[in-house]
């Protein structure tokens, strides 16, 4: 009986001492009431780390927002960003990556489509006192006339890598560099080399104009939203001085190449509807001119016509002008060495040989009755299709 007693004194007491703090702990909240202060303060904290999560972002436009600080600082000290620079950065988003580079350039020019992340960028920069130094465009990065800068630095929206690239490396403004965040399946085919399973057309132009540097991988957990995959971090960095050829030939040319980039190219060349499509183009009139790099009029001089003052081997007389021509094509590839060699394993400097050849030889590539590729601002078709 005094055993029971005893717990049950202690059974009591242990109760009474939990209601004793239940009751200063309601006790303690009466007294320090949560304010509105606190709240507002509470969201503005929320917001300042993680904007992105109050704004609806669309998968379908490539609105992936770069989070992780740590991938952002490494891009811009990657970017080699100095004090005067000033910064082209397309599709900024939330501006992550922007206040970044106003802290490190001289001034910011963000190309923005969507009009509420143009709103949404003014208000986060002014929080900031940057207002200044940010020029915003909001327009279509693809449609729009880039003013003068320095660096490109930004998350390329992935629908629209390959003719910003074009734009950029074939574009009129100069500039130093541009560091760009791409798909790594889009990365590995910009930095492919001949002999690469990667290695395309899209390689082949881009680096008959710039080098393209590795930096880093990015993971896919690093955006906000997730997307479907991981993305590289490339600086592509135009040449100093650049091959003198024809872009429109050169262009023409590689689209015809690497159609079937693992095809010989004596396998290429053979093909009737080729052979005709060529011998149409090389006997289209054009106006006579330097075949530089500035000038999309190549010397017509050597084209193949009805009235060539050629010799003709008497053996030919009798072929009809398409078997001639053919005949033509398979000499230029032999006098190179280029009728069993396939595309994907030549260097830039051998192509450019051949397309020399073909041209001495008056065979060319790009058909004069059609708009020019420099003058298209779709330029991904003379990059990569």
């Amino acid at each position: 009986m005094l055993r029971f007693r005893n717990s049950l004194s202690r059974f009591f007491s242990g109760q009474h001492s939990l209601s004793l703090r239940r009751l200063h702990a309601r006790s303690s909240r009466r007294s320090h009431p949560k304010s509105d202060n606190d709240d507002n303060d509470e969201k503005i904290r929320r917001r300042q780390e993680k904007p992105e999560a109050h704004m609806h972002l669309y998968k379908s436009r490539g609105q992936h927002i770069l989070t992780n600080p740590r991938v952002l600082d490494s891009i811009i000290r990657k970017s080699n960003v100095k004090p005067a620079d000033t910064v082209l950065e397309i599709g900024p988003g939330t501006g992550n990556l922007t206040l970044r580079l106003l802290e490190a350039a001289e001034k910011v020019v963000a190309v923005e489509i969507d009009k509420r992340m143009v709103e949404f960028l003014h208000k986060r920069v002014a929080e900031h006192g940057f207002q200044d130094r940010l020029t915003v465009i909001c327009k279509d990065a693809l449609k729009t006339e880039f003013p003068q800068f320095d660096l490109v630095v930004a998350n390329i929206p992935y629908g629209i890598s390959s003719p910003l690239v074009a734009k950029l490396v074939y574009g009129a403004n100069p500039f130093r560099g541009a560091t760009l965040l791409l798909q790594k399946e889009f990365a590995r085919r910009l930095l492919a080399n001949p002999g690469d399973s990667e290695f395309n057309r899209l390689a082949v132009n881009v680096k008959l104009v710039a080098d393209v540097e590795f930096v880093m991988d990015v993971s896919k957990r690093d955006f906000v939203p997730c997307p479907k995959v991981d993305s590289s971090v490339v600086i592509i960095r135009p040449r100093a001085e650049v091959p003198d050829v024809n872009l429109d030939e050169w262009w023409a040319f590689t689209r015809t190449c690497f159609g079937k980039k693992n095809k010989t190219l004596g396998a290429t060349f053979k093909q009737k509807k080729k052979v005709l499509d060529l011998l149409r183009i090389s006997r289209t009139p054009c106006s006579n001119g330097g075949s530089t790099s500035n000038d999309s009029n190549h010397d017509c001089s050597n084209n193949t016509s009805a009235d060539n003052d050629e010799e003709v081997d008497s053996s030919e007389e009798d072929m009809p002008m398409s078997a001639v021509f053919r005949k033509k094509i398979i000499g230029v590839l032999n006098s190179g060495g280029f009728e069993d060699k396939r595309p994907s394993k030549l260097s830039n400097e051998e192509l450019l040989h051949l397309l020399s050849l073909f041209n001495q030889a008056g065979i060319y590539f790009h058909d004069h009755s059609s708009p020019s590729d420099a003058d298209n601002i779709e330029l991904a078709a003379a990059l990569s299709s």
